[in-house]
């Protein structure tokens, strides 16, 4: 293994290790149909997950299964007209993008773009992939991304969403893209094809 590829791997095992979010959670059990962020949501892991503390929005919801640097499942789980996607440090200094009534569901990778580099301050960011697919039984739209975090690791994602009653719902997963992203994307896939809504 690459020295370098030693060293990113070990930064990123410290930093989850030595993060308050890796001691605070609480167990998501494999089979066990859970709710979402206090919403109609629901979904039931393939395999057991940690929730992680911390209010990062009224209808957001993070789990993980090594920590959040190592993977990071986000849930978007009825986002309303007029609402950021997370929780806004200032609304004055740092406003957030919003998710609107005339939001198309095109238009959601640019908004999550949007979001993930005001509120991680992210300047490298891409989408990569963009396709159109069905998800809690009604079109919706699934795209990929990478972006390089504060700790300079490229991480990939993935995510789901569609728009259900005028409200955004959506399932990111991201992780760093040497070797965790490939491990667990389909631990993300599965979570996504268990979702539904009442």
């Amino acid at each position: 293994m690459m020295p370098g590829l030693v060293r990113a791997i070990l930064a990123v095992l410290v930093a989850a290790l030595l993060s308050p979010a890796a001691m605070a959670h609480k167990l998501r059990e494999q089979g066990v149909a859970v709710t979402i962020a206090d919403s109609p949501l629901t979904v039931t892991p393939g395999r057991d997950w940690n929730r992680l503390d911390g209010n990062i929005g009224k209808r957001t919801e993070n789990w993980t299964l090594d920590g959040g640097q190592l993977n990071d499942l986000t849930f978007f789980a009825g986002i309303e007209p007029g609402k950021p996607l997370v929780r806004e440090r200032s609304k004055k200094r740092e406003p957030l993008p919003r998710f609107g009534a005339s939001t198309l569901l095109v238009e959601i990778p640019e908004l999550f773009e949007a979001t993930y580099r005001s509120a991680k301050q992210i300047a490298d960011f891409r989408v990569t992939d963009v396709q159109p697919i069905r998800f809690l039984g009604q079109e919706g739209v699934m795209f990929a991304f990478e972006y390089v975090d504060g700790d300079e690791l490229t991480r990939k994602g993935e995510a789901q969403a569609a728009i259900v009653g005028g409200r955004l719902y959506m399932i990111s997963f991201d992780a760093p893209r040497l070797h965790y992203f490939a491990r667990t994307v389909e631990d993300y896939r599965k979570i996504v094809a268990s979702a539904r809504l009442p």
